[in-house]
């Protein structure tokens, strides 16, 4: 019995000193003559003390392979003022009423609860926590636990530098923010928001702050962001940052797929080539992270490896959602109310023994990712927020040609794989962008965007070469009378439920003639109100997904397919724009490539009219169709 004292009191003296340097806490300043190595060593023998001295660990949170739970990350909300794709399916999720969402008292009742039985650090999470009106005083009071030595926060980013002086005054000791681009319009398209200057200005301030390292966290995507790998990497350079790569992972709606996640080797492989020098550093007690350092650099990278290399056996976390539940495992979908039986006047004793059980019920391992890509579980942001600039050489080094713009001379504004797809499903927001650059033909150098979605990797797309006319082909069936007025001559709308459903593909382009001074400014990316290309290719996307409620009659279509190519034609000082979509249904997309192709065409006028009034807009025409009744077309 006397252990319990000795330790609680050790923990209070460790925790005034310092609150937990490892885990990225700013920590007190040495004394005047003491070098921030000798107060480090000073604390790891605190440290090392207390552990050998401490209270035997509680029961109830020990599983049955002998694994201790130190750790509890509690959502506090499951609103987030972000949509990230990872994180949240795209149609959204059913929020729980807020009078099942746990308050604030029983929050700080679970969390004294689980203290009192060895929980040494509490991380808050959400969706996001920072939008919580009394995340402040949630700290503050939680900082008062006698034996909690970590308090963290996994955060957007996007409410950090406004609330992180008072969250650190209240006793916030360890920051983890997500980001997983560097190139704001990309960031826009992950999180289907703005915002990234405002997630960098977070980072900046907890830096200020004296927070070290300060963890970023980014989810690593193939087609999306594991072309700024290197970019990351770099960030840790001049910056005390721990740059963390996550394996992406599957929950409910986030249409996880197998290709789309880059695993840690192949991770570790892409920065080692740039820097072979590359040192693994030793793993902490029950970490998630593999550590590596660039010898010189002021941070070092981390990969979380929870698909291709699991850490199972040494995890010592549980989480409890926003509405109360207790969730041993991450990807388990066996959860208990907490919550309902703190409303049912339950005791200490008698949570501790639903705690315990639910402890011991905890699984060796998860599923692995294939089972766990299968299983029905909570969407992300109803968990937690996901364990959440500078151009990089070429991974192959052979390709001594590569130019970020596939043009001579330019000044390249940003960083961006050799492509950059963009992902459709149904007509909903894009899921993942990739910008091409591509050589084409002629012996020059174009800039050459173009935008992908189809949920078949190996499907075609449209290439350079697809430019080239077909000549008619199949049966040219038209109709001698108008399909949308009725028998009296007015508007009406064709009624397509008897028809059935086919496989629909249209092509359609247009041409914007820029003129000479318009061109080469867009050519060399260097227009006042930013990337022309990148902005008229995602007007194109945005318009063909909501074309029907653009053109009165037209009905709406679920897209499974959208692509936008846009190429720099320097003989006619032009644009031309290729847009191609695709669907099933009873009812074709010819609309909805020719409003792609239209407003991506009015995108371009829009973003050059004030260097030129001389733009001309030309050559709006359907390419082809395929599908439906009457045949294929194929302009001659």
């Amino acid at each position: 019995m006397a252990a319990q004292p000795l330790s609680r009191m050790l923990r209070r003296l460790l925790r005034s000193s310092a609150r937990s340097c490892s885990s990225g806490a700013p920590v007190t300043q040495p004394r005047p003559g003491e070098s921030a190595r000798a107060a480090s060593e000073e604390l790891s023998r605190r440290r090392q003390f207390l552990r050998e001295h401490a209270a035997p660990f509680s029961a109830f949170l020990t599983d049955s392979f002998g694994r201790q739970h130190s750790y509890l990350r509690i959502s506090l909300t499951e609103k987030c003022n972000l949509r990230c794709q990872y994180c949240m399916p795209e149609e959204g999720v059913p929020l729980t009423p807020k009078a099942n969402l746990l308050t604030t008292e029983e929050i700080l009742t679970l969390a004294r609860l689980f203290v009192k039985e060895g929980i040494d650090k509490i991380r808050l999470t959400g969706g996001e926590p920072l939008i919580r009106p009394d995340v402040v005083d949630i700290v503050a009071q939680l900082q008062r636990l006698e034996g909690l030595r970590t308090i963290g926060v996994t955060t957007n980013g996007i409410n950090l530098a406004r609330l992180l002086p008072q969250l650190q005054k209240a006793g916030l000791s360890a920051i983890n923010i997500s980001l997983d681009t560097l190139v704001p319009a990309k960031f826009e398209f992950i999180v289907r928001r703005k915002g990234f200057h405002k997630v960098m200005e977070g980072i900046h301030k907890a830096i200020e702050l004296g927070y070290n390292p300060v963890k970023v966290n980014c989810v690593v995507m193939r087609g999306l962001n594991e072309d700024e790998l290197l970019d990351f990497a770099a960030l840790t350079e001049g910056l005390p940052l721990d740059v963390r790569f996550i394996e992406y992972m599957p929950f409910d709606g986030n249409k996880w797929n197998f290709k789309k996640m880059v695993s840690y080797k192949e991770m570790l492989d892409t920065i080692r080539q740039q820097w072979p020098e590359l040192e693994k550093l030793p793993e902490e007690e029950s970490s998630t992270a593999k550590a590596f350092k660039i010898p010189g650099f002021q941070g070092q990278i981390s990969f979380i490896t929870s698909m291709s290399e699991h850490f199972c056996g040494t995890c010592n976390r549980l989480r409890i959602t926003a509405d109360g539940n207790l969730k041993v495992c991450l990807f388990g979908n066996s959860e208990v109310s907490l919550r309902d039986h703190l409303r049912a006047g339950a005791s200490e004793q008698e949570l501790l023994r639903i705690i315990g059980a639910a402890v011991g019920r905890k699984k060796r391992q998860h599923a692995g990712m294939f089972s766990i890509s299968q299983m029905k579980n909570r969407p992300m942001i109803l968990i937690e927020l996901f364990l959440m600039f500078h151009d990089s050489p070429p991974a192959n080094p052979s390709i001594a040609s590569w130019d970020p713009l596939h043009v001579q001379d330019l000044r390249p504004r940003m960083s961006f794989s050799s492509q950059m797809v963009t992902l459709w499903k149904g007509c909903r927001v894009p899921q993942a962008l990739l910008l091409a650059q591509q050589w084409l033909g002629s012996g020059c150098f174009q800039r050459h965007y173009t935008s992908r979605a189809d949920s078949d990797a190996n499907s075609k797309c449209l290439s350079p070469g697809s430019w080239v006319p077909a000549a008619p082909s199949g049966p040219q069936l038209t109709s001698e009378q108008l399909t949308h007025v009725d028998s009296e001559g007015r508007a009406a709308m064709v009624d397509v439920g008897r028809k059935p459903d086919t496989e629909r593909v249209a092509v359609a382009s247009a041409v914007v003639c820029l003129g000479p001074v318009a061109f080469k400014l867009v050519q060399q990316n260097q227009l006042k109100k930013g990337d022309a290309l990148v902005v008229a290719q995602l007007a194109g996307i945005q318009a063909a997904k909501v074309t029907s409620q653009l053109i009165p009659l037209c009905h709406h279509v679920a897209l499974s397919h959208v692509q936008v190519q846009l190429e720099l034609d320097s003989t006619r000082h032009a644009v031309r724009i290729q847009a191609s979509c695709r669907a099933r249904g009873p009812t074709g997309v010819e609309m909805e490539a020719l409003t792609s192709a239209a407003v991506a065409a009015l995108t371009l006028y829009d973003m050059c009219k004030a260097v030129s009034r001389d733009i001309v807009l030309e050559e709006i025409k359907l390419i082809s169709k395929t599908g439906g009744q009457r045949g294929d077309f194929h302009q001659a």
